[in-house]
């Protein structure tokens, strides 16, 4: 084993996380962790892991999440400076501006990009010509250059980072699922499709969160134009800013054919993801090139079709392309993706080549993907 001293940072840790971590301390004694909270979704911390608490991540608002990432960066800079200012340090996502510290302090470091700021701030109104836009981009050229390594999760993310630093630095990690070993519940098995009276519906589902870079109100309007369709339902499960903005939006124009429930409980997952026929993964054209949403592996791993919303200039799109296990539309393509979805729900051949290029395609996006962290690393 290496005496060498690592530290990772991510505020809210999920099983990706856990993953990456995991596989470093297969070959590094000492590791530690800096996190607000762990969800590590049925996969375990290795033991010998140390973990440093932060302020908790709260998603819950705009401005809980802007409070939280303010307080973390803070403590996340004071722990660097006095406790870790000789180990090496591996930033990981949440909360975004943690690595800004690396303009004042002199550990070994690298980062893995998930979404690229200040890029992202455009959904928020803030555009290049903010002097916060300004004074990240110029941070981004600064540190990337100083970075032992960085690492990102995507062709089109990196096209996004190379403004800042030549793309040939940039390493790209495919990401992975959880539930790689995935085995879809029958329909007539399914409580959850019991529970929520789904039986005899072609299910069209999105499933995560529901903020200001996910356009679920698109998924509303297409509902409008399907709504003398009984036999298809939208059913769209998570929380965040426009939840309410959703629900109001579904009285509104009285559809019927929709279904809004909060987040299901771990050991409920596997039975809503079964209970989808399509799986929609959204992304705001304004940032949809700078992120990839993680649920996309999910519904490979499941073998569901999927219907990608997003600009053709993103990720979504070439994945589409490439695994042939969807379609993707622009997201003012409303009329086009309903009648997409009409004939899918009327075509079980089409559904069934879907969901093979679908299992295809999760191969490419599995654990052993940590692997190539670990050995660019070293």
């Amino acid at each position: 084993m290496s005496e060498k001293k690592i530290v990772f940072i991510n505020q809210a840790v999920n099983f990706l996380t856990v993953d990456i971590v995991n596989s470093f301390a297969e070959k590094y004694d000492h590791i530690t962790l800096i996190t607000g909270n762990v969800h590590a979704q049925g996969t375990e911390l290795n033991p010998k892991v140390k973990i440093d608490k932060l302020i908790k991540y709260n998603e819950k608002s705009l401005a809980t999440k802007i409070y939280g990432w303010t307080v973390a960066t803070f403590q996340i800079f004071f722990k660097l400076l006095f406790k870790y200012r000789r180990h090496e340090v591996f930033f990981v996502s949440i909360p975004p501006m943690s690595y800004l510290s690396m303009l004042f302090l002199k550990n070994k470091f690298s980062i893995l990009i998930w979404d690229v700021y200040p890029d992202t701030l455009n959904i928020y109104g803030i555009g290049e010509k903010n002097l916060l836009f300004k004074f990240w981009s110029w941070a981004n050229k600064r540190i990337f250059k100083k970075a032992y390594l960085l690492f990102t999760i995507g062709e089109t993310i990196a096209d996004l980072i190379s403004k800042y630093i030549d793309k040939e630095r940039i390493k790209i990690i495919r990401l992975w699922t959880n539930f790689e070993n995935f085995t879809p519940i029958e329909k007539a098995d399914n409580f959850f499709i019991k529970e929520h009276r789904l039986q005899n519906k072609f299910v069209v589902q999105y499933s995560g969160n529901i903020g200001l870079i996910h356009n679920v109100e698109v998924l509303v309007e297409i509902a409008s134009l399907l709504k003398d369709n009984s036999k298809i339902l939208f059913l769209i499960i998570g929380k965040g800013d426009k939840v309410n903005k959703i629900k109001s939006s579904i009285l509104e124009k009285d559809l019927r054919n929709c279904l809004v429930l909060p987040f299901q409980a771990d050991d409920v997952f596997p039975y809503s993801l079964s209970a989808a026929d399509i799986g929609v993964v959204i992304l705001n054209n304004k940032t949809s090139k700078g992120s990839i949403p993680n649920k996309v592996y999910n519904l490979m791993t499941a073998g569901k079709p999927v219907l990608y919303i997003a600009s053709k200039d993103s990720e979504l799109h070439s994945y589409a392309d490439k695994y042939g296990n969807g379609q993707c539309f622009e997201c003012d393509e409303l009329e086009t993706i309903a009648l997409f979805i009409q004939r899918l729900s009327e075509d079980g051949q089409l559904q069934q080549q879907y969901k093979t290029n679908s299992l295809k395609a999760a191969a490419d996006f599995t654990r052993k993907n940590t692997s190539a962290i670990v050995e660019a690393y070293d």
